[in-house]
């Protein structure tokens, strides 16, 4: 028997000897010349014993197969139970697996694929419910229908039931559907935010694009503007030749594409140059006297004569 640990309870000694039977499975659903070394021995409970066989097929490094053995009571055979290939303590494993809702990124359905939204989607809450019950102030619910019965009965002292009643569901299924929200559901106001901050991450006004624009998209002809409460920040690029063309930007976005932008701005001035170098200028080689030194010496010259 080749040298082997346990990890708990003593294991059952024809078991534990069943090395050749163990390793005969082994081979037998492994490819040929695959099963190494006996490396370990696990006792999973009273006659059961798992042998463990270093696994030297390629692709499998650290991985074992796993056969396991038991006996029966009072039995003097050694029984077959399980050959399987388990992976060891260092053994090559794939990546975790995440679910495929997590996995998913924008752009990655094609034509044809579904994507199904989970009943508790965040970004969705119960739009309009079918019910059409009217607020209480309206003139066709049940608390002004009360009261409409009752003026009715002080003027004619007459029964109710002869009296026509007023309709006490309104239109707002009409009103609904008109608004766009006759729907199973709508956007959260979570739904509203994630949007607003992938959309102004990719067309907003921190973007180098926006940055270097001569203006911002709420001046821009181009720019197509959306319904509801997003209407107020964002709108839709209608112009081809701008890199954000039916894509929803922020109105603080911009690009060179802006409508305003046919009077381009002045080249700036450089300022004048210390040094002009294109023009010539006389130096002279000596410097003239000043006045002091010309009085100086004519004076000097009128003594000479003088004395001369």
């Amino acid at each position: 028997m080749s040298a082997a640990t346990t990890r708990s309870r003593t294991p059952d000694r024809l078991c534990a000897e069943a090395v050749g039977l163990a390793r005969a499975a082994a081979e037998e659903a492994a490819a040929p010349g695959v099963v190494g070394e006996h490396v370990e021995m696990v006792v999973e409970g009273d006659r059961v014993v798992t042998h463990l066989f270093e696994c030297k097929e390629f692709g499998y490094r650290g991985w074992r197969w796993a056969v396991t053995v038991a006996r029966a009571s009072r039995a003097k055979h050694v029984t077959l139970d399980e050959t399987v290939l388990l992976p060891g303590p260092d053994a090559l494993l794939a990546p975790e697996w995440v679910p495929w809702s997590e996995r998913l990124r924008p752009g990655d359905m094609g034509p044809g694929d579904l994507l199904p939204t989970e009943a508790d989607d965040l970004r969705l809450e119960p739009g309009f419910t079918g019910e059409d019950a009217p607020p209480p102030n309206s003139a066709v619910s049940d608390e002004m229908a009360e009261l409409v019965e009752a003026e009715d009965v002080e003027v004619t002292e007459g029964p109710v039931a002869d009296l026509p009643v007023a309709p006490s569901r309104g239109s707002i299924s009409a009103v609904a559907e008109e608004l766009g929200l006759r729907r199973a559901r709508v956007l959260s106001r979570y739904g509203l935010h994630v949007a607003a901050d992938r959309w102004e991450e990719s067309f907003g006004a921190k973007t180098p694009m926006a940055q270097a624009a001569p203006a911002t998209c709420v001046s821009c002809g181009f720019l197509t503007p959306i319904g509801g409460s997003l209407g107020q920040a964002f709108g839709v690029c209608a112009n081809e030749f701008a890199p954000a063309d039916g894509r929803v930007v922020s109105l603080s976005y911009g690009c060179g594409g802006h409508s305003e932008a046919a009077v381009m701005p002045k080249t700036p001035r450089p300022a004048p140059p210390v040094i002009d170098e294109t023009i010539v200028e006389p130096m002279p080689l000596h410097p003239a006297p000043d006045a002091g030194s010309v009085g100086a010496v004519a004076d000097t010259d009128a003594d000479d004569l003088g004395h001369s």
